[in-house]
């Protein structure tokens, strides 16, 4: 297994990013902390996602060489699980929008399998796959919809080509947070609850010698190449910024960021 590129670039900063990639003789993956939907935090000093990230990443970076897919799941959950403030309910008692979240794609050097766990991409030998989230598609299309009708009603809504204040997001925050009610019941998370396991995606990966790309959702067309998928997502940021058309997302660029998402991308021969 070889590293062929990688990237890894916040929306914000370095020091805030909540992606990760983890790169290990028997594994490698990229790894999505959740964008937080509430103040509420579970280490007070960072936000949801970025510690879920980094937990995640702690584990994979232990994780033995012949973990299976149920193992890695089972103890994903545990990992979390563990860094909750102890309460009679754990985790479960926790509202799904207030609980540390991510989602990961990993490659398994032994098994020649790509797991993917939760809402992100790979290419397998040049084929594309990813697992999205139920009805985000949905939700990004209602505020795409709104989100001129709510640059017109309010003031102060952008800065030239970035986002100041997300009054269409705002719109559909409600049904977001509704929606995450289905967290590891109808799609699979990491957030210290048991694995939604129809919900991971489990793809082979032919006999060597294959590529393999994993990807955070942070790029709106996944390529063959970095330099691909870069230019994509440029021209993505140059002719539509809000995520509104082009590419409809839940978010866009806000002023004093870089683009809609962070973003995460690992090129291997394999």
């Amino acid at each position: 297994m070889n590293v062929i590129e990688q990237c890894l670039i916040g929306k914000h900063t370095p020091e805030d990013c909540e992606d990760g990639i983890v790169l290990t003789p028997h594994f490698a993956a990229v790894i999505d902390g959740s964008t937080s939907k509430s103040p509420s935090r579970v280490r007070p000093d960072m936000r949801n996602g970025r510690y879920a990230m980094l937990l995640v990443a702690d584990f994979i970076r232990r994780m033995p060489a012949d973990a299976s897919l149920a193992d890695c799941c089972l103890s994903l959950t545990a990992q979390l699980r563990a860094h909750y403030p102890e309460s009679p309910g754990g985790p479960e008692a926790i509202p799904p929008h207030e609980r540390l979240c991510a989602s990961a794609v990993i490659f398994s050097r032994v098994h020649r399998e790509v797991w993917m766990v939760g809402d992100c991409q790979c290419m397998v030998a040049d084929r594309f796959f990813d697992n999205p989230k139920p009805g985000e598609a949905a939700l990004a299309a209602r505020r795409a919809a709104c989100f001129h009708q709510c640059y017109y009603d309010e003031d102060h809504m952008l800065d030239g080509m970035n986002i100041v204040h997300d009054y269409a997001r705002d719109m559909i925050l409600p049904d977001l947070i509704r929606s995450m009610q289905q967290q590891n019941v109808a799609y699979a998370v990491i957030d210290g609850t048991p694995i939604h396991m129809p919900g991971v995606r489990t793809i082979p990966v032919p006999e060597p010698p294959t590529e393999v790309v994993l990807a955070s959702d942070g790029y709106p067309q996944l390529c063959p190449t970095l330099a691909e998928s870069e230019a994509a997502l440029r021209r993505q940021l140059d002719d539509d910024p809000f995520c509104i058309r082009t590419f409809k997302a839940t978010k866009g660029r806000m002023v004093g960021n870089q683009s809609f998402d962070d973003r995460a991308y690992l090129r291997l021969g394999v």
